[in-house]
């Protein structure tokens, strides 16, 4: 059953790709970013399911919503995280890349059945608590708008005020929340991100985050107690990473259970890109997979030690004066370290290998960074389906 969507903030389109591979049918994919919309009508001919996907290349706050039909299934976006990156000036709702308003205009427009934002964990730190608060209270009452001149403070007041009155009219939303590191779902990448999930409230529909399929466990028990995992990557034992203390009390707790775990173990850098060829010296000397080309002066220093490749990732980075270091860094077990190339960086983020990216090494990376996993978001997007599904099936048997 094909459901439509829209798509904000869509950037290179990780979160876009992995809702179409849900199903769903995106009516707008709307980005203002130049590099990124280039990425986006690049892969339309590479990737089957992009093809039909209308690209407008403009600001969110331009896009004319009413133009979009009513009643859809879906709005997606990772809203710009910069007023609550971690790595940021901490602004908040005082930046003017503050998106928020924008997605509730779009909301108030388009009235979709459901709506699911990505953002930085940073924004559910404690710094911000407030205005996180607010955040979800305009999403449970989208029709209650802010006024002109209004104070947000005074605003929150109001909903506030209308939450609790007991008396709910119009369009409005249950909303919930969660921080979910990408690992504990198969990517191998440790990426933890704040997810937020509105559902319209008129259709009685009940939706949880679905559960960790993966485990720093069950990795653990492959590579040190079944060994299945140097097996399968045909490691010598002399070639075997040394547990550190903590994990080694962790493993020591782990062969007491007599119960079986119930996940699998957490994907790691070498299960993502054991089997391409070795990287090009250089960009364009024959590299035999899309843009897997080395890149020359990476280096370790304090804090910035680059990713073990028996374990998932560091959360790669987009960076704002050029690329991190660390965060995007390959650690040999020999000790050397090696930028990541931009196709390894790509499988770190569950892209598919035919997936190209518009711009230079850095510019590809900073897209890169922003992106949502593929897989991440098609795992949310086909749970997301098959809630929507089941109000649809029972409202026809209604």
């Amino acid at each position: 059953m094909s459901m439509r969507s829209i798509e904000i903030f869509s950037g290179a389109g990780g979160l876009a790709l992995g809702i179409a591979r849900a199903g769903f049918e995106h009516l707008a994919v709307v980005e203002w970013d130049d590099q990124a919309c280039e990425t986006l009508r690049e892969n339309r001919w590479r990737l089957q399911e992009m093809r039909s996907w209308p690209i407008h290349h403009c600001d969110v706050r331009e896009f004319d919503f009413r133009s979009q039909p009513q009643d859809i299934e879906l709005i997606a976006g990772g809203v710009p995280c910069q007023p609550f990156s971690i790595g940021g000036k901490h602004r908040g709702h005082r930046d003017e890349r503050n998106m928020f308003p924008a997605l509730m205009s779009a909301v108030r427009a388009v009235r979709p059945k459901a709506v699911l934002i990505e953002n930085v964990r940073g924004l559910a730190r404690p710094s911000f608590a407030r205005y996180f608060g607010y955040i979800e209270l305009m999403l449970t009452y989208p029709e209650l708008v802010r006024r002109q001149g209004e104070e947000w403070t005074a605003h929150r007041a109001r909903l506030e005020q209308h939450h609790t009155a007991g008396k709910i009219r119009g369009l409005n939303y249950k909303v919930v929340h969660q921080v979910l590191n990408a690992a504990d779902y198969g990517i191998p990448q440790k990426r933890e991100r704040l997810f937020i999930v509105a559902m319209r409230a008129d259709l009685g529909a009940e939706w949880t985050f679905p559960q960790p399929t993966h485990s720093v466990d069950a990795l653990l028990w492959d590579q040190y107690v079944s060994q299945d995992y140097w097996d399968r990557h045909r490691v010598p034992k002399r070639g075997r990473p040394r547990l550190d203390l903590v994990l080694g009390c962790r493993l020591d707790n782990l062969k007491r259970l007599s119960a079986p775990l119930l996940t699998k173990g957490w994907r790691t850098v070498r299960d993502a890109i054991y089997d391409l060829p070795k990287a090009a010296p250089r960009r364009g000397a024959g590299e035999m997979a899309l843009d897997h080309y080395l890149i020359p002066g990476a280096r370790s220093y304090t804090g910035h030690t680059g990713s073990p490749l028996d374990e998932p990732a560091k959360t790669l980075k987009a960076g704002v004066h050029g690329v991190p270091g660390g965060e995007n860094m390959l650690a040999n077990p020999d000790g050397t370290v090696r930028y990541f190339t931009v196709r390894e960086s790509s499988r770190l983020q569950t892209f598919p290998d035919e997936f190209a990216f518009k711009g230079s090494w850095t510019e590809s990376m900073r897209q890169i960074g922003n992106a949502v996993p593929v897989e991440l978001a098609h795992l949310l997007a086909a749970n997301l389906k098959s809630v929507l599904s089941e109000r649809v099936l029972d409202s026809e048997v209604a």
